[in-house]
């Protein structure tokens, strides 16, 4: 620019302002004064400009720190929440381990033989273990939710269903003019069948959002132990609260019409507000999936290609124009439109999420193939049959056991020296929920860290003091075979004549079975999450849990033909009841056998575990 006024400073265009007349200024006779004057305008102006620019900088990462924080905040509201209502679920799911409090009545209201009685248990048995790896296999690829607005509406109907049968007394072939027997089947595979489905939704939603922390073992103890204890108070409502009264006032038999009634509408409420209180933090089951396939490509199992991508990079290459530099994204905002923008970052976005859908069902569908050609799965899945069938049977039996210990010429109002069914209840609920609370826990402290699932991320799963390095370190079978010992010693005891003769010792079988009982059901689906992970957790805790279905299948036809012998051969009352070592001892010895062949199976799978360096 020319000079102005014999001036060397250009004027430039920035330091003009329109509403300050320069002329004037300078021919005021304040050269300097008004040169100084500008220049200190102009210093203003131009650290005004760059606080700004600071400030709004600050401001969003300010604001994006702010976002994070809420973000992750919420998500732990989610996984703390969601882990609430699924204990409160679990408390309420098994009801069904209640059966032998309502089981005797069966007999002698309903005039059902023990054959039948048995038969309605079995199939509640089988119904609950059957469908567990078609929920599993749900829960895996959608959510929990909808799986516990199903269970909470079969519930419901299955119990009502219950509660009209029985209330209508003896089927026609038995002498009456209720419903026929096969209703009342259906009504409690109803039962079985909702009892798996709430469950299961309600464990895999613990297992899921706390699978990788530190005390994934207590977590899934937990809700595990929280389902033991639900036959217990439930069977306290039964007979303190939803109880017969006598003409004499006293307290009678629980009122089975009223009980089911109760448990109808409180199983369908949980189902109802576990469909929206069971929720898996989305974040906590991609990085699962997405170091599931990482881990397989780095070990060479998975050849590159473009479907099998990271998470990073499928996200660089479906990135919206929002996210390019300023330059680029500028021109391209120009030959855009925003409507035009918009529907392609959705076009992009869905295809990503499409991908990533893809690839969780492959690497789960592949996982499942691998889980079914592992030979250790079947001996795990062996000695959970062996364990839990006799469990199984034993607790839906209680209520007949306790009645065979009771001599015949006991009077019928006095107290039955083996106690109420509701007390062996009861103890079972008690000493399984302390198995699998104390087992869960000890779990998480002694056992080694599954460095096997990712051998890349083994140096930072290490202990970093040289005092954590030492700790001592017991593998979760050390914890699983004791117990399984200390089931068959139940067996054993009420096999040898004692509890006839002294027919208290039951409680320490009862104890005993409770214990060893629980202890499974809480280190096996641990035992899978370690060796398997837990990104298929539902469809491999579902397969395996199966097994029982067919155990107690089996062993409860084993009890009620041994029953139904002894009482046609003379050891049985007016009342239908059984009485005499005879109605069960020979069962109790084939429990006993059952259950050391177990040990032998898990003994097997554990050594093979020790050679393929997993750590259980």
């Amino acid at each position: 620019m020319a000079p102005s006024n014999g001036r060397d400073d250009p004027i430039d265009k920035r330091d003009f302002d329109k509403n300050r007349p320069l002329l004037t200024t300078y021919d005021s006779g304040g050269d300097a004064e008004g040169r100084n004057l500008h220049s200190r305008s102009g210093s203003r102006i131009s650290a005004r400009r760059y606080s700004d620019g600071e400030d709004g900088l600050l401001n969003d990462v300010v604001e994006e720190i702010v976002e994070r924080d809420r973000r992750r905040l919420a998500k732990e509201v989610v996984r703390i929440c969601s882990f609430a209502w699924g204990v409160i679920t679990c408390l309420g799911a098994g009801s069904i381990t209640a059966f032998s409090l309502y089981g005797p009545l069966f007999l002698t209201r309903l005039h059902y033989t023990q054959l039948r009685v048995n038969a309605v248990s079995i199939a509640a048995g089988v119904s609950m273990y059957l469908p567990v790896s078609i929920f599993g296999y749900l829960c895996d690829r959608y959510t929990p939710s909808p799986l516990a607005l199903f269970s909470g509406t079969v519930f419901g109907i299955g119990y009502l269903l219950a509660a009209i049968v029985y209330r209508n007394g003896p089927p026609p072939d038995a002498g009456g003019n209720g419903y026929p027997f096969w209703v009342m089947v259906v009504a409690f595979v109803f039962v079985g069948t909702a009892t798996s489905c709430m469950y299961l939704a309600a464990v895999t939603t613990c297992a899921k959002n706390f699978g990788r922390g530190k005390h994934k073992g207590i977590m899934l103890a937990i809700p595990i132990a929280a389902f033991g204890l639900s036959g217990m108070w439930q069977s306290q409502v039964g007979t303190y609260l939803l109880y017969e009264r006598l003409e004499d006032g006293s307290h009678g038999d629980v009122d089975v019409f009223r009980y089911f009634i109760f448990l109808a509408v409180m199983l369908f409420g949980i189902g109802v507000i576990g469909a929206f209180g069971l929720r898996i933090v989305d974040e906590d089951e991609e990085k699962y999936i997405e170091e599931a396939v990482e881990e397989l490509e780095r070990s060479g199992l998975l050849e590159e290609s473009e479907f099998f991508r990271s998470r990073s990079e499928v996200r660089a290459a479906y990135g919206t124009f929002t996210q390019s530099d300023n330059g680029d994204d500028e021109e391209q905002a120009l030959s855009l439109t925003q409507t035009e923008e918009e529907r392609e970052a959705a076009r992009l976005e869905k295809e990503r999420e499409e991908e990533e859908r893809r690839k969780k069902n492959w690497l789960l569908n592949w996982e499942t193939k691998v889980f079914l050609k592992d030979h250790t799965m079947w001996w795990l899945a062996l000695g959970f049959f062996l364990v839990t069938g006799p469990g199984e049977a034993y607790i839906n039996n209680l209520g007949t056991v306790v009645g065979a210990l009771t001599p015949e010429s006991s009077s019928s109002n006095a107290p039955s020296p083996a106690g109420k069914p509701s007390t062996h209840v009861t103890t079972v609920a008690l000493t399984s929920t302390i198995a699998r609370l104390l087992t869960g826990s000890l779990s998480d402290f002694f056992a080694p860290p599954a460095t096997h699932l990712f051998p890349s991320n083994s140096e930072t799963m290490r202990p970093s003091s040289a005092t954590g390095s030492k700790r001592v370190t017991l593998s979760r079978l050390t914890f699983l075979l004791p117990s399984a010992l200390l089931l068959s010693l139940g067996y054993l005891l009420l096999a040898s004549p004692f509890p006839i003769q002294h027919p208290e010792l039951s409680h320490i079988t009862t104890g005993f079975i409770g214990f060893g009982y629980g202890s499974a059901f809480s280190l096996c689906p641990i035992i899978i999450s370690v060796v398997w992970g837990v990104e298929n957790f539902g469809t491999n805790w579902g397969i395996v849990a199966m097994f029982p279905a067919a155990g107690a299948a089996l062993w409860g036809l084993v009890y009620s033909h041994y029953y139904q012998d002894a009482t046609d051969r003379g050891n049985g009352s007016t009342d239908g009841q059984c009485h005499g070592w005879k109605c069960f001892g020979y069962w109790a010895l084939g429990c006993t056998l059952s259950v050391w062949v177990a040990i032998a199976a898990w003994i097997v799978a554990w050594k093979s575990w020790r050679r393929r360096g997993v750590s259980v």
